[in-house]
Formats: structure tokens, sequence, C-alpha cells
């Protein structure tokens, strides 16, 4: 194996194990607004595939963009519904607790609470 290779695979095994140790100490009320910055870079990344298929370099780069232009467009759309699901949950329970906190206690008396 050559020295790029080697030095390559280490790096790629560093930023696994980092990726894995930042993601998992992350509190689940910061998930949500990841989700978000994770879909802003795959929607880059989708840029990024576009201009690939369009570049018309020869037939294989363009198949190897559209394939890219697919993942990517999965990608961002996925996430996007995933983080749409999140925020919805969190809305949901909001709505309850805040709704019976803020009520004033005509309202709570006429519901006979």
């Amino acid at each position: 194996m050559t020295d790029d290779l080697v030095f390559g695979l280490y790096i790629f095994a560093l930023a696994t194990f980092v990726g894995y140790q930042v993601i998992s100490r992350v509190p689940p009320l910061l998930h949500t607004p990841l989700m978000s910055g994770t879909n802003a870079i795959s929607g880059i990344s989708l840029v990024g595939s576009i201009v690939a298929a369009g570049s018309n370099h020869n037939s294989v780069s363009t198949a190897l963009g559209f394939i890219a232009v697919c993942a990517a467009t999965t990608n961002v759309v996925g996430g996007f519904m995933i983080t749409d699901r999140m925020l919805r949950m969190f809305k949901a329970k909001r709505a309850r607790g805040a709704a019976e906190v803020i009520a004033p206690p005509s309202v709570a008396k006429a519901k006979g609470h």
C-alpha cells in the first residue's frame, strides 16, 4: 500500500470515530436544529451533483452524476420530512401543556377543573 492510501484510511478512521463520538453525545433537544443544518449541507451536495451530472465530460460521469442527484435528492427530502415530523411532535407536546398552563382561572372553572 502506498503512503497516500494509508494516510487516507487513517483520516477516514479518525473522522469516523470523532463523528460517532460527537453525534452520540448530542442531547435530544438539539437533534432538530442539527438535522436542519445537515439538510442544508445535503442541499449543497445536491447542487454539486447537479453540476457533475451536467458537466457532460463523458457518459460515465453523466450517469454517476445522475445517480448522485437521485441520492442527494432522496437525502434532502427525507431529512426535511423527518425534521418536520420531529417539529410536529414537539409542537403537539407544547400545545397541550401550554393550553393547560396559560388558561385563565375562569376558563379552568368553566371546564370543571
